[in-house]
């Protein structure tokens, strides 16, 4: 079934996270682990349109990586659809390698270099009021983190796609509820999120964002455009998501672990 290899996919790239950011002794690992499933479902399910023999094709979907630290996923499953041998990855982080601890350009599949948040959404709604002007027919795919939402610009870009009826946009948030050093509704509450994004003229699914099957029915119908609105898909996660040494615990952003929690993260991932 589809579903088993998805499932498989997702405990493949997993385990591939842990193993290349405890190699480089640094990576986003929390990060990359909330958001496994929606990006195996965008790359793995056809949801993206790319043509792997030409990358600058005018043609193609767009996928913009606003939440960058997560590039750890983002390079694996580049590599695993052939873009470049996985064993790359083996420099990732180092000096000689060309793979950034966030997200660079100049990897094959990667639209843009991004790191500062608060930027995606911007040039995502941008790149799809292009393909308005010019009558073509790709999508434009952003994922966000949920700290990002603290930006002012995020909500700015919410109005100014809105406002252009740009339906071939879609939004991703991985609401993993948490920022680098506490939970998010301790810092500034960020509910209720569905409510604030549909005020700014957004249609919003919100949706468990590790249940493959809940992803899947969320993205199939988009490209139909029922709606002159952009939509948003609120994808509750848990950050860490996997790991019991880090999952959905503070303090752990940006760094893999260490000591006895390393040695338990590789028993628990099999390394």
């Amino acid at each position: 079934m589809i579903k088993n290899d998805l499932e498989s996919k997702c405990l493949f790239l997993r385990k591939k996270i842990l193993e290349v950011c405890l190699k480089a002794e640094t990576g986003h690992v929390t990060s990359s682990l909330s958001c496994v499933e929606i990006l195996v479902t965008l790359y793995y399910k056809g949801y993206l349109n790319i043509n792997s023999k030409d990358l600058e094709d005018d043609e193609r979907d767009r996928f913009i990586l606003s939440k960058a630290q997560a590039s750890p996923l983002l390079y694996l499953i580049l590599a695993d659809l052939g873009l470049y041998d996985m064993k790359e990855l083996d420099h990732f982080a180092q000096k000689n390698g060309m793979f950034g601890v966030h997200l660079q350009h100049s990897v094959p599949g990667v639209e843009t270099t991004a790191g500062a948040l608060g930027h995606g959404l911007g040039l995502a709604a941008g790149i799809a009021l292009r393909a308005k002007m010019d009558r073509k027919l790709y999508m434009t795919y952003t994922l966000l983190g949920d700290g990002e939402l603290y930006e002012g610009s995020i909500w700015e870009s919410m109005m100014f796609a809105s406002h252009n009826n740009l339906n071939n946009l879609v939004g991703i948030i991985d609401r993993n509820y948490l920022c680098t050093t506490d939970f998010t509704e301790n810092l500034v509450e960020l509910e209720p999120l569905t409510e604030k994004v549909q005020s700014f003229g957004w249609n919003v699914v919100r949706i468990d964002g590790h249940n493959l099957h809940a992803i899947d029915n969320a993205l199939k119908n988009l490209r139909a455009r029922p709606s002159r609105k952009p939509t948003m898909l609120i994808c509750d996660t848990v950050k860490g998501k996997g790991l019991d040494v880090m999952s959905f615990k503070p303090l752990c952003h940006g760094v893999p672990p260490k000591g006895e929690d390393a040695k338990k993260a590789k028993k628990q991932f099999y390394l």
